[in-house]
């Protein structure tokens, strides 16, 4: 299937915006959603609609049936071995506070380390400074490289028998540096410590194998992958998840309850207090299906192409800024236009009809790394065109020169 031919399966890319035809440069956000994901959440409502796992009637064995089968194939997707460490949650936010609050409270004392990055999204990094204060634990930062990027040198510099939890991003949402996370996870486990991965913005991309990368927890987001929003996974290797402690208490987690003891159900369900988001999980494995179709090998192969495309068409900009590593990159560009603020950059290019994101993009401590208080960034997926990046290029040297006062 060509990128014309998938184009053609999301709805939502045949609008215009102020009279251009619309190019989403704004994946990394949130992905569009192909016709069958829409479908597949609408049958669910207008055909399967129940609560799961306690009603015996045919709606309800029939969600719980889509609900379970959703968790079987994201399971796969990232080669997990069993359905039973696969945690459904709202996204990789909720995943890594699961984490960073049931079990690094859990295990760690005063004077412990917790190690991660400048680079990492503020969902992996403000609940490892909560799990600090809480413990008395100590935060240390893997420091950055010029180009944003991370050594492994640094890594065996910065983690130490002290070392509980190494937190890192697989990709970073504003470097585009795809982080060697299965070298860092051995160094971390040669030190007694535990590997957790942000993957919000590898599983999209790439494919994904947590039981090679060898990572003890990983966190991933249905709606960056084609899937709704509200849906995501924790991936958790079985010995820690069944030795971990529910954060959230009610309805479907429990397994008897009395007065004033309760017990919990068995791996996943401790985790899934309440309804859970069955619509969402019915959505999710919509977009592996759809996802596999394509393959994920030859979506990061178009995606590379893509970023390689963009960085050598937008280095060609005289007074724009590339932000991380130029080459080997995940699927963005992150850049300033001049001293044009990035939301004056981002309207610009939003009444050409060419959509992408300004601020500082949940990640204020690598804004002051990079020295900026915010930048402009084009991200790409596998409903993109070369095409689409050359609108973004004559968008940009349109707003070279309406802004030209603020550049050179």
């Amino acid at each position: 299937m060509n990128t014309a031919e998938i184009r053609e399966l999301f709805p939502i890319l045949k609008q215009e915006i102020n009279g251009h035809p619309l190019i989403y440069l704004d994946s990394a956000a949130t992905s569009q959603k192909p016709a069958s994901v829409i479908d597949a959440v609408k049958r669910y409502y207008e055909w399967d609609n129940a609560n799961v796992h306690r009603g015996v009637h045919t709606l309800g064995s029939r969600a719980t049936d889509a609900y379970e089968g959703a968790r079987e194939k994201v399971a796969k997707f990232i080669n997990a071995s069993s359905e039973q460490e696969i945690i459904f949650t709202r996204g990789t936010t909720t995943a890594l506070n699961i984490v960073a609050s049931s079990y690094a409270r859990s295990v760690l004392q005063e004077g412990d380390e917790i190690v991660i990055t400048p680079m990492e999204h503020h969902a992996n990094l403000i609940p490892w400074q909560q799990a600090a204060k809480a413990t008395g634990a100590v935060l240390k930062y893997i420091p950055l490289q010029p180009d944003g990027s991370i050594s492994l040198s640094d890594v065996e510099a910065t983690v130490t028998d002290r070392t509980k939890i190494v937190s890192v991003v697989y990709v970073s949402n504003v470097l585009g540096v795809v982080n060697p996370v299965k070298q860092i996870a051995a160094i971390a486990h040669k030190h007694g410590a535990k590997m957790v991965v942000d993957g919000a913005q590898s599983t999209p991309h790439m494919k994904v194998d947590v039981q090679d990368l060898d990572c003890d927890f990983y966190a991933l987001s249905g709606h960056k992958m084609c899937g709704p929003t509200g849906i995501g996974a924790l991936y958790g290797k079985k010995a820690l998840l069944e030795q971990m402690e529910p954060v959230e208490f009610g309805g479907e987690m429990i397994d008897h309850v009395g007065l004033y003891e309760s017990t919990w159900k068995d791996l996943p369900w401790k985790f899934e207090g309440g309804t859970p988001i069955i619509a969402g999980a019915v959505g999710l494995g919509a977009a592996i299906d759809f996802l596999q179709q394509i393959g994920m090998d030859a979506v990061y192969k178009h995606d590379l192409h893509l970023t390689n495309y963009a960085v050598e068409r937008m280095s060609d900009i005289e007074d724009l800024t590339i932000y991380g590593p130029l080459k080997d990159r995940a699927g963005l560009v992150t850049f300033n236009l001049g001293d044009v603020h990035p939301h004056d950059v981002a309207t610009v290019l939003d009444a050409e009809g060419v959509a992408v994101r300004a601020g500082h993009h949940c990640c204020q401590p690598l804004m002051r790394w990079l020295e900026v208080s915010a930048t402009a960034r084009a991200s790409f997926y596998l409903y993109n065109t070369e095409a689409d990046i050359d609108r973004l290029v004559a968008a940009l040297l349109k707003t070279k020169e309406y802004f030209g006062h603020a550049i050179g």
